[in-house]
Order: C-alpha cells, then structure tokens, then sequence
C-alpha cells in the first residue's frame, strides 16, 4: 500500500468526523484500520478531525450541534479502532486516566462534553461523572479509577467555589498529591486556577489533550499552573 493510499484513507477518516457523519467514520475506520493500522488511525485519522473542528468551533466558523455530531462520529469511529488494538498496543497508546464533570450546581454540559471528545482521541482513558458533580464524587471516582487527572468545568460564576472545595477536599485527605487538578469554563479565569491550586488550565477544549500530557510529562514539581491557549486571564 502506498503512502498515497494511507493519506487518502485517513483523510477519509478526518472528513468524516468533520461531517459529523456516524456511518461514514465506521466505514472509513474500517477501512484504516484494515490500511494504516488502528493507532495511526486514531492519531492522524480521528484525532486530526477533532482538532479541527474545535479550531472550527473557537472561530465561530461552526456550531454547537455541528461540534455534538462530530464528536459522535469520532466516538463511533473510536469504538470500530479501539476493538482492533491489541492490548499493548492499548496499553502503549493510554496516555493517562482522567475523571471529568461539571461542578456541583451546574448543569452546563456542552463544553465539558467536547473535551471529553478531545481527550478520548488523544489517547485517555476518560470517566465522564456528568453534570452538578459534588466535590466528594469527583474525588471518590478518582480514587476507585486511579485517576491522573480530575477535570472540572464551570459555566456559572455561582459554582466556582466547589472546584476550590474539591482542591481542598484532596488536601484534607492528604491525596492531593495522588492526582492532577485540571479546571475550565467560561467562568473560570488563570488568576482562579492559581487561586485554587489547580495545576492545569486550557482556553478552549482542543487545548485539553495537550494540557494533560504537559501535566503528565512534567510530573509533580509544579510551582504554578501549566495554561494553554493564553498566556494570561
């Protein structure tokens, strides 16, 4: 197979997630999987779509119910790769565990939702707790999946203060240490996420699977939070 026919396949799988079209990224997965292998498919088939509609959406070239479909393609077409690793090639490819969900009184999802699609394709294991999520089930969940990461959204000014009471939570269990902080929203600012302590904050939802890695990567020697997308609030 030529290297021309693995970029026409693969660009096959991008569209499809663009399109926001379900069968289309099946059948294109499928087809990668068979071509170019179920990882590069994922990274440079799925994950490429993805990127390029949260870019999309930050410019406002595309909406919501557009950003829903696509990150519905992308799962379907996940769900066709995912069952064609083997598993060191799931266990090469798992970049991190990330437990995620909206803050306790707030039921704002759709933000949130796109990040969850953003770190599935670039390699997370994500646990998605839904929406107003009390601090002690962020932390609960963490700890039963051995979570790297807890990420929480905010939409409402008015619930901020239950990502500082899940921080506080994890300090007064003495297992802050044991998991990464990460908060977005558009209510939430990099003066709040230093405020807090958390250790990452994105702009925008593309943002998050780079964000994770850094964190990752980096490992604990954090002495102010890791910020994507802007350099200041």
């Amino acid at each position: 197979m030529s290297a021309k026919d693995e970029s026409i396949v693969l660009k096959r799988l991008e569209e499809a997630v663009i399109n926001g079209d379900e069968q289309a990224a099946k059948a294109a997965a499928e087809e990668a999987a068979d071509i170019v292998g179920p990882t590069k498919a994922i990274n440079e088939g799925l994950a490429k779509g993805m990127a390029v509609i949260g870019e999309k959406f930050h410019n406002f070239e595309i909406f919501l119910p557009q950003v829903m479909l696509a990150a519905d393609a992308m799962k379907a077409g996940l769900e066709v790769l995912k069952s064609r690793l083997s598993k060191e090639e799931m266990a090469d490819m798992r970049k991190g565990v990330v437990v995620i969900g909206t803050v306790y009184g707030d039921i704002h999802d759709i933000g949130k939702n796109l990040v969850v699609a953003m770190l599935e394709s670039g390699g997370f294991e994500v646990h998605d707790l839904g929406v107003d999520v009390h601090p002690k089930k962020f932390v609960e969940e963490a700890r039963k999946v051995k979570a790297d990461i807890i990420g929480m959204s905010s939409l409402l000014t008015s619930s901020l203060y239950y990502q500082k009471e899940t921080v506080a939570l994890l300090q007064d269990m003495g297992i802050r240490e044991d998991h990464y902080v990460i908060v977005g929203g558009a209510s939430v600012t990099t003066r709040w996420a230093e405020e807090i302590a958390a250790d990452g904050w994105g702009k925008n939802a593309e943002d998050a699977p780079e964000l994770c890695r850094s964190l990752i990567e980096r490992g604990r020697e954090l002495k102010k939070p890791v910020i994507k997308g802007i350099t200041s609030a």
